[in-house]
């Protein structure tokens, strides 16, 4: 689970970071900071959060990081880091050794011109990590690290790719979001046969249909399309012959909605599972929690301090949210799921007879 890219300060002591990164299980996180203690540089940090409480390890190295680098947590407790250097992208795992940082090289790949490799989320087995090199006309998606022998191209499909949803607990199955012909569709790719492409989402032929967030347990996917008309945030099941569908509740004036975690664990149940959201506006960052079945938006405050765009679920619902102030440069709030009240059934006017309404003819309900 990522955070959006960032990059924040507050006064004296204060720490700038550019991205917050969590492991699939929650175990684990990462992010680049900049802090005043540290001699003003750059430097990964690492933190624990399956403890009974969370703690974070600086991991400076023999010189200080840029700020365009990027790490990604791994589920044994080290960090990969991908560097630019000259014209090659370089990968190292590092890891605390005492006073010090381990870090065990994995090799470069050299760039191409036109083309920006960016790391994919954490795989969901947190043993291997992906990058992705999009180019005009194609994209490569690349294992950086749990090879045999270093970084090794894995796939190259035809388009433009971007974004990086894992659909499944193993893996297997990453959809990513592919710009082909002055279309985006999101695709799923298989990566235990050799990269074979499967359209994933095509709500119309002329839709921009991107991928946000996906729960493996239950097949929710939280999507962004055009297909409404303009640019909405929808829902809808994988593997569902039901269409997708663009709740009201979703969409603000002013305001950018975000999903960035969907609560675990409520097999066969997608409906029920509860969504955090991050909504952006002049007025500042808060948060949204939203379920399908409910049909509404709750708008909390966010906790102080919060790394905006990072957090992730429990089972039984509470969102634990990451936070960094001066005073608590490492915790962790929670902050439990709002209760969807019942909606009060219509009272009609005066007793009515049921009479059957053909399907054809039936009125719309406007259910979302």
């Amino acid at each position: 689970m990522t955070a959006l890219a960032i990059e924040t300060a507050a006064g004296n002591g204060a720490v700038r970071h550019t991205e917050f990164t969590i492991t699939a299980d929650g175990s684990y996180a990462a992010r680049l900071v900049r802090g005043e203690g540290e001699g003003d540089r750059w430097f990964p940090e690492r933190w624990t959060l399956d403890g009974p409480e969370p703690y974070a390890v600086p991991l400076p190295g023999n010189q200080p990081e840029e700020p365009d680098a990027s790490v990604l947590p791994m589920a044994d407790g080290r960090v990969l880091i991908h560097r630019r250097v000259a014209d090659r992208d370089a990968f190292a795992l590092l890891y605390p050794t005492g006073p010090g940082t381990g870090e065990l090289a994995l090799g470069t790949i050299a760039r191409d011109s036109g083309r920006r490799l960016t790391l994919l989320p954490p795989s969901p087995n947190g043993s291997c990590a992906y990058a992705l090199a999009a180019g005009p006309e194609n994209s490569t998606l690349w294992l950086v690290a749990g090879g045999a022998f270093g970084p090794e191209p894995v796939a190259t499909l035809q388009g433009r790719c971007s974004g990086g949803v894992w659909l499944d607990r193993t893996g297997r199955l990453l959809a990513l979001d592919r710009e082909l012909d002055g279309r985006t569709k999101a695709v799923a790719v298989d990566l235990e046969r050799g990269g074979e492409v499967t359209p994933l989402l095509q709500i119309t032929e002329e839709s921009q249909d991107r991928l946000l967030l996906a729960d493996p347990d239950t097949g929710l996917l939280l999507l962004r399309s055009d297909a409404p008309g303009h640019d909405r945030l929808g829902w809808g099941v994988l593997g569902s012959t039901l269409p997708v569908r663009f709740p009201e509740c979703l969409r603000l004036a002013d305001a950018a909605v975000t999903p960035f975690a969907v609560q675990p664990g409520q097999q066969l149940m997608p409906e029920s599972c509860a969504v955090a959201l991050r909504i952006d506006a002049a007025a500042g960052t808060w948060l949204g929690v939203w379920r399908p079945a409910g049909r509404r938006l709750h708008q909390l405050a966010a906790p102080e301090g919060w790394l905006a765009g990072s957090g992730l679920w429990t089972r039984d619902g509470v969102l634990r949210l990451p936070c960094a102030t001066p005073a608590a440069p490492c915790a962790v709030a929670a902050v439990p799921a709002p209760a969807d009240l019942p909606r009060p059934a219509p009272v009609p006017l005066k007793p009515q007879a049921p009479r059957p309404v053909p399907l054809a003819q039936a009125p719309l309900t406007g259910r979302q």
